[in-house]
């Protein structure tokens, strides 16, 4: 039976957390244990966690040769590499890195930290997938020697192709846990390769709610929802308009790059000295809307049931599964005409 360099204990097997699965089995030096509440975990690991991974990954620790045969979970589970846990302690007992991608609810992931202090190695790295809850928070009953070694890794959603890592550590996380965690992914090859360097870890200097990546998207997605409740645009011509100018420029230049080339031979200081008058409009005049947690918001005249009704319309109930295939393929292209290019 082979052994692996790292250990990885994933709390919480849903959408994020296999993805994250199909992430660290990219690594052939890396064998993941998976630990979910629901009774039907193994079926949900058997149907969902082969289609997050483009090839077979490596059933040796010294092998970057896919594992033969059809039955990808099979082989995984008969080499070591995949394991199902019944609870957190035979979860986390052996590993060196646990990741919990539990449901985004402060005291739930305060509760699941303090059972894992009581299982885990010493040693252990801690890392958390949570789109905005701070180390500093989900830490805050356990004692300094789980703080030192807490910090967020938040991928951006699905972590199996995009590349993005934000690694937040806490005000006592020590500064080599996150060196750690940036070496680690960076060494994570993409869905098409064996070699390192596809994921892009970014370090956060100081914590803040939601982070960076989700701020940005959100201040996005407030302006988007108050420009369809007001009627200036529909659903469906609102994603069109980002997908044909602010997408395809932000893939290949972020926010400052594509602004500072925009002001010329002046930069972005002459962009701004330009524009000024009308960023002062706009930025005065952005949308205010409100998200009540209960719902009450959620009327058919609301912004809210505009925005629902109109893209359920465009778009179905949900993203159907061929839609979601075709929506990968896209990314992985996006992302490999940025590496080719950038």
């Amino acid at each position: 039976m082979p052994t692996y360099k790292y250990h990885i204990a994933l709390l919480g097997g849903g959408t994020i957390g296999l993805s994250m699965a199909a992430l660290h089995l990219r690594r052939s030096d890396t064998k993941v244990t998976i630990y979910d509440p629901r009774l039907n975990i193994e079926a949900e690991v058997q149907a969902t966690l082969p289609t997050y991974l483009t090839k077979a990954p490596s059933t040796s620790s010294t092998s970057s040769e896919p594992a033969e045969g059809t039955d990808i979970i099979a082989s995984l589970i008969s080499t070591n590499r995949l394991t199902i846990a019944k609870t957190i302690q035979e979860a986390v007992q052996s590993a060196n890195i646990i990741q919990e991608q539990s449901p985004e609810i402060k005291t739930s992931k305060q509760a699941l930290w303090k059972e894992v202090s009581l299982y885990a190695d010493t040693n252990a790295h801690l890392w958390s997938s949570s789109s905005g809850i701070a180390a500093s928070l989900q830490g805050s009953l356990c004692e300094p020697t789980i703080k030192e070694r807490l910090l967020v890794t938040h991928p951006f959603n699905p972590p199996h192709i995009l590349p993005l890592i934000e690694i937040v550590p806490g005000p006592e996380t020590l500064p080599e846990r996150m060196e750690f965690a940036k070496s680690y992914f960076g060494d994570v090859p993409g869905p098409e390769s064996n070699q390192g360097g596809y994921y892009r870890p970014v370090v956060l200097n100081k914590e803040i709610e939601g982070f960076v990546g989700n701020r940005l998207a959100f201040a996005l997605l407030r302006e988007a929802c108050y420009l369809v409740g007001e009627g200036v645009v529909s659903v469906e011509d609102l994603d069109t308009l980002v997908m044909a100018s602010l997408g395809p420029r932000w893939a290949g230049s972020g926010v400052f790059e594509s602004y500072h080339a925009g002001g010329g031979e002046g930069g972005i200081g002459a962009f701004i000295q330009k524009l000024a008058p009308t960023m002062n409009g706009v930025w005065s005049g952005l949308g205010q809307v409100d998200v009540s947690v209960d719902g009450d918001d959620a009327t058919d005249e609301s912004w809210r049931g505009t925005v629902v009704k109109q893209s359920e319309a465009a778009y179905g109930p949900s993203a159907s599964p061929e839609s979601r295939r075709k929506k990968e393929v896209m990314l992985k292209g996006v992302v490999e005409m940025q590496k080719k290019c950038l």
